[in-house]
């Protein structure tokens, strides 16, 4: 009785440990690649999946996109500089049976074919391009490995350009263009301004030209702003002095006019000029 009851436990513990065996979870995020006797015999879904131990094999692959950094290394570019690359590629497994059949360690081969690739795409453009054109060459690169890796069951998503190392003498050169840049922009803003200013005097010059009592306005409001600053000593253009002249005749004949009756044949009356004073001190008629 005792041995049956032995026999039983063993029997049970055995079909245990080939159910235990036998039994596969597959998650959400994976795909099972189903092996019997070293052949491939179909791809398991998520869930729950039962093999037959020792005859049966399944392998689980992550579909998820997969983030891999492109280490650092120097490249040529076309014209002739050296600088240090890094860059980062997203990829993911869109045939699992591909890529555990169709390659070893699909892994290490991005990486490598991602490294190489780096390479010659950006020793293709200049150094201009590859600082401003980064969208183009990340489309190249991932073009490129899309053609290589699709074999492998793997699809490209992304690739960034993550930094560029330029000389510390490739620095000092670009900062010495970016200054000259800003100057020449500079001189030519100040420029059209100058341009500017040079047709708004036109026009005022044509509209002083066309009343000249503009002028003479605008000679007064230059002597009440010197008169804001408390000099002591004021110069009189020579135009402003005939100016005040004839004003001053112009008002002595309106007051003479004024105040003389007019009579028939009478001789006319001739009005002395106004003295005006100078800032010398002399007197000017």
């Amino acid at each position: 009785m005792k041995a049956v009851i032995g026999v039983v436990v063993v029997l049970v513990i055995v079909l245990l440990i080939v159910v235990a065996m036998s039994i596969r979870v597959i998650f959400q995020y994976q795909r099972g690649v189903h092996f019997r006797l070293g052949k491939v015999i179909g791809v398991r879904e998520p869930g729950l999946n039962l093999i037959i131990p020792i005859l049966d094999r399944l392998m689980k692959v992550s579909m998820r996109i997969v983030t891999m950094p492109i280490q650092s290394q120097g490249i040529i570019t076309r014209d002739n500089v050296s600088v240090d690359i890094s860059a980062v590629a997203y990829f993911r497994v869109v045939d699992a049976e591909k890529s555990v059949v169709a390659i070893e360690n699909v892994y290490s081969a991005i990486d490598q074919i991602a490294q190489t690739t780096l390479r010659k795409v950006v020793g293709k453009h200049s150094l201009d391009q590859a600082l401003s054109d980064t969208d183009s060459i990340n489309a190249d690169i991932r073009q490129i490995l899309d053609i290589t890796t699709l074999d492998w069951g793997v699809e490209v998503t992304l690739v960034e350009l993550k930094d560029i190392q330029l000389p510390d003498s490739m620095k000092r050169a670009m900062a010495k263009q970016a200054e000259a840049e800003r100057e020449k922009r500079a001189k030519i803003i100040a420029a059209e301004g100058e341009s500017l200013a040079a047709a708004a005097l036109g026009d005022a010059s044509d509209i002083m030209m066309a009343h000249p009592l503009a002028l003479q306005l605008r000679n007064l409001q230059t002597l009440i702003e010197i008169g804001v600053d408390k000099n002591t000593t004021v110069v009189f253009p020579a135009q402003l002095m005939s100016t005040m002249n004839d004003i001053g005749a112009f008002f002595a004949r309106e007051t003479t006019a004024a105040v003389t009756p007019i009579v028939s044949g009478s001789p006319p009356v001739t009005v002395p000029p106004v003295p005006v004073h100078n800032g010398a001190g002399d007197t000017t008629a």
